[in-house]
C-alpha cells in the first residue's frame, strides 16, 4: 500500500519553482484564495525563497485530509507562512484545496471536516516536526549590495582576505545588506593613538542564504596610517586585531 498523501498534486516539478511560481500554483488550486488579505499577497511579491513541507495527515474510511506549511523568505528579512488544507468530501472524490494565513484558521477549518470515527479502512495520523524556517539574523536593506561587496574587498589590504569564490558569489548574488559595528571581546592596545573598529557586513543572497564579511579598521601601522582588512569570520578578524596590537603595542 502506498502512503496516502503521496498524490500527483504534490510530485515535485521537473525544475525548481521560483517563489512567484509556487505562490501562483498554490493560489490557483485553493478554493478560498480570494479570502486572503491583500496585504499578505503584496508582501509575498518580494519573496526571495520558499519552503514547503507536510505538517500532518489523517486518512479514514475513504476520507482524507492533509495539511501543508508553505513559508516564504522576504527581501526585508521577514518570513510569511500560509497553511494549506487538502481533503475530499466523499470517499473517492477529487481533493479540494483551501489556504489560510494562520494555524488557528486552519484548525477551525479542519474541525468542520466530516471524518468518520468508526470502521476505518485504515487510519494514519502523522505529525512531522519540522526544522523551523530560518529567520534572517539581520534587517536587510535592498540596495546595490553586489557593488558594496566589490568595494569592500577592493579596499582590503590583508593578504589572507576571503577567497575569490566568496567575492564572485557576493558580486553576482547579493541582493541586500546591513552594516553593524561589532563589539564584545576588547582588543588591548598599549600604544597611544592606536585604534581598532570591527564591522560586520551581512549580505542576503537571492536564494535566501546569509553571508557575512568582517571588516577591521585600524591604525596599527608603523606610521599610524588608517588600514582596512577583511576576513571571512569574526574569530579570524578578532585574532588579526590581537596580532596587530601585540606587534606594535
Amino acid at each position: 500500500m502506498s502512503v496516502p498523501y503521496e498524490t500527483a498534486a504534490y510530485e515535485p516539478p521537473e525544475s525548481p519553482e521560483s517563489p512567484e511560481e509556487h505562490l501562483a500554483r498554490l493560489l490557483g488550486r485553493a478554493l478560498n484564495s480570494f479570502e486572503l488579505p491583500d496585504e499578505t499577497i503584496r508582501r509575498l511579491d518580494c519573496a526571495l525563497a520558499h519552503d514547503s513541507s507536510l505538517h500532518s495527515a489523517h486518512h479514514s474510511a475513504g476520507l482524507h485530509r492533509e495539511t501543508y506549511r508553505h513559508t516564504w523568505l522576504l527581501a526585508d528579512g521577514s518570513a510569511v507562512t500560509l497553511w494549506e488544507l487538502v481533503h475530499n468530501t466523499v470517499p473517492g472524490s477529487d481533493p479540494q484545496h483551501e489556504v489560510y494565513v494562520d494555524d488557528e484558521e486552519l484548525l477551525a477549518a479542519t474541525d468542520r471536516l466530516p471524518l468518520p470515527v468508526d470502521t476505518p479502512d485504515f487510519e494514519l495520523a502523522v505529525l512531522v516536526h519540522l526544522t523551523p524556517f530560518p529567520e534572517p539574523r539581520h534587517e536587510y536593506v535592498p540596495d546595490d549590495s553586489a557593488d558594496h561587496a566589490r568595494r569592500l574587498l577592493r579596499r582590503a589590504e590583508n593578504p589572507d582576505q576571503p577567497e575569490a569564490g566568496m567575492a564572485t558569489l557576493l558580486m553576482s548574488e547579493a541582493f541586500a545588506h546591513q552594516i553593524t559595528q561589532a563589539f564584545g571581546r576588547p582588543c588591548r592596545t598599549g600604544r597611544p593613538g592606536m585604534s581598532f573598529s570591527l564591522y560586520e557586513h551581512a549580505f542576503l543572497l537571492r536564494d535566501g542564504q546569509e553571508i557575512s564579511l568582517w571588516e577591521v579598521e585600524h591604525t596599527a601601522t608603523p606610521d599610524r596610517r588608517h588600514m582596512c582588512e577583511v576576513y571571512a569570520t569574526e574569530d579570524a578578524a578578532r585574532d588579526a586585531m590581537e596580532r596587530r596590537a601585540a606587534r606594535l603595542g
